[in-house]
C-alpha cells in the first residue's frame, strides 16, 4: 500500500527541523569561536576548557549567546516530543530562527551583537552565509506546501 501524503509529513518536518538544529549548532559554534578569540583578544587569556565553559555560562561577554543556545534546545525538545512535529511546527520554528539571526546594526541584544561579531570575523559572516543556504534549502519543495497552504 503506498504512503499517504499526509504521513509523511511529519518525517519531513522532523527533517527540516534537524538540518534547522544542525546550522544552528554549526553557527553557534563559529560565534562561540569568535567571541573566545574577542575574549582572549580585549580580557585575558582563557587557560583551560574548565574555565572556559565557565565563561561562557556565566561571564556577561558570552550572555548574548545564550538566546541562540536556548533557542536550539526549544528545536530538541520539540523533536523529542512524543508527537511528532508537524509541518506547522516547523514552519514556525523556521521562520523564529530566521528572525533570530537577523543581524541589525542597530538592533539590540542578540540582533546587534551578531552584527558586531559579523563586522570583526570574517569566519563569523561565512558562518551566517552557510546558514542563509540552510534556510534556502529549508523551503517547501516544489508539490509540498508552503507555509498556510493546504
Amino acid at each position: 500500500m503506498p504512503l499517504v501524503y499526509d504521513e509523511l509529513m511529519p518525517d519531513v518536518a522532523r527533517e527540516r527541523l534537524t538540518d534547522l538544529r544542525n546550522g544552528l549548532l554549526r553557527l553557534h559554534l563559529t560565534l562561540l569561536d569568535s567571541e573566545r578569540a574577542a575574549y582572549e583578544r580585549d580580557v585575558r587569556r582563557i587557560t583551560g576548557t574548565g574555565e572556559y565553559l565557565n565563561l561562557v555560562l556565566n561571564d556577561p561577554w558570552f550572555t548574548w549567546l545564550r538566546e541562540l543556545s536556548q533557542f536550539i534546545v526549544l528545536i530538541d525538545e520539540t523533536l523529542d516530543f512524543a508527537d511528532p512535529p508537524t509541518p506547522a511546527d516547523a514552519d514556525q520554528l523556521i521562520a523564529r530562527a530566521r528572525a533570530l539571526v537577523s543581524p541589525s546594526e542597530t538592533g539590540a541584544g542578540f540582533a546587534r551583537r551578531y552584527d558586531e561579531a559579523m563586522q570583526r570575523d570574517p569566519g563569523v559572516v561565512l558562518a551566517h552565509g552557510d546558514m542563509m543556504r540552510v534556510f534556502a534549502a529549508l523551503a517547501p519543495g516544489p508539490g509540498l506546501p508552503g507555509p498556510g497552504e493546504k
